[in-house]
């Protein structure tokens, strides 16, 4: 994605991201259906219940191939009608769809073809669904690690990096960037190996390909230090990490990591060790599996990149089974615009991501 294109998916923090933490279902539904349409797939939820059912759907491929979404509409469609009576929810719930980074992307290179995308969409479903902006996506992320780790979040943000996105995320700040595992790779791999397929073979990396590699992230991650006001902690709480970066670094740097924290130096000297090893060389070196070595040195830049930015010296690592659907159950403004489409659609072409923001009470 150019620069300029990224630096749109940026969202300054406004009050109302953090509102729903607290919220009811103060729209009056007795239960609510949400779905989490991410990078890979849908995962669909419902309000009191503990299941939830999932299906894969490429979303990022066609978009960055410039074929749009039209290919996954029917697929969509089919997951939103079937998910939920394969979880044996309630057929009677409020609906509706969080659509997150390549929902956003598609917005972003035609915001009027994937509006009517959309409403074809909610014609054949029932389902609104809403393209959520970035630093909300962040606030469903820190909600969720909160829920599901309790005492155990001992610090101020979570670190969330998807395949398309990552997500720095508190309870009264947050940033983030279309610079997730998938995302992040490709630029490296546009700006160091001259190519647009993803993964690319960017080891062996040579000394002045790191210098660029860290440079370039180093100008990603500008608007980090405004963003979030330090000193700023971290736990990252995604396989990129916790499968990837964390083991890895242990293997490599042992002093300076553990199963559950990782040491900036130690990282730093850990990407310098396999960054001019081929990928059979680093899976004996870290004991990585295939499966997480082509994107293990992209990852291991990014982390480190993100310590940098933050000023922080370590990062705490808790994978979890993160998603977006508690957030989304909860978020009150999500479930208005639900029983609003026509309208959201509307300001969806006109106002892009600021659609959501607007309140849906001012519809005629």
């Amino acid at each position: 994605m150019p620069m300029a294109a990224a630096g749109r998916c940026r969202q300054a923090v406004a009050g109302l991201v953090f509102a729903f933490l607290a919220a009811s279902t103060a729209t009056g539904e007795s239960c609510r259906i949400a779905y989490d349409m991410g990078s890979s797939g849908i995962r669909a939820g419902a309000s009191g219940s503990a299941v939830s059912t999932q299906v894969s759907i490429d979303y990022l491929d066609p978009l960055w191939a410039g074929r749009g979404l039209e290919e996954t509409v029917a697929p969509t469609i089919a997951a939103l009608n079937d998910l939920p009576r394969e979880a044996g929810f309630p057929a009677d719930c409020a609906r509706v769809g969080g659509g997150f980074s390549a929902w956003r992307l598609a917005l972003e290179q035609d915001a009027e073809k994937l509006a009517a995308i959309l409403d074809r969409i909610h014609a054949a479903s029932a389902v609104s669904v809403l393209v959520i902006p970035q630093l909300q996506e962040g606030a469903y992320g820190y909600y969720g690690a909160r829920q599901l780790l309790g005492d155990g979040l001992t610090t101020n943000h979570v670190l969330d990096i998807g395949g398309g996105s990552l997500q720095l995320a508190g309870e009264r700040s947050a940033w983030g960037d279309m610079l997730g595992q998938k995302a992040w790779q490709r630029r490296l791999c546009q700006e160091i190996r001259n190519s647009e397929s993803a993964p690319c073979d960017l080891q062996p990396m040579t000394g002045a390909e790191l210098a660029t590699a860290r440079a370039l992230l180093a100008e990603l991650l500008g608007g980090v230090t405004a963003a979030l006001p330090g000193p700023v902690t971290l736990t990252a709480i995604s396989r990129p990490v916790s499968r990837g970066v964390a083991p890895a670094v242990a293997r490599l740097a042992p002093e300076g990591a553990g199963a559950d924290v990782v040491q900036r130096p130690a990282l730093s000297v850990a990407i310098d060790r396999i960054a001019g090893l081929t990928a059979s060389e680093t899976i004996l070196a870290t004991g990585i599996s295939r499966d997480h070595v082509a994107y293990l040195l992209s990852s291991m830049l990014l982390v480190e990149g993100i310590l940098l930015a933050t000023g922080a010296e370590s990062l705490k690592v808790a994978e979890i089974d993160l998603t977006n659907l508690p957030g989304l159950l909860a978020d009150d403004r999500a479930f208005a615009w639900g029983q609003r489409p026509g309208c959201y659609l509307e300001r969806l072409r006109t106002l892009g991501l600021g659609a959501y923001a607007s309140d849906p009470a001012t519809c005629p």
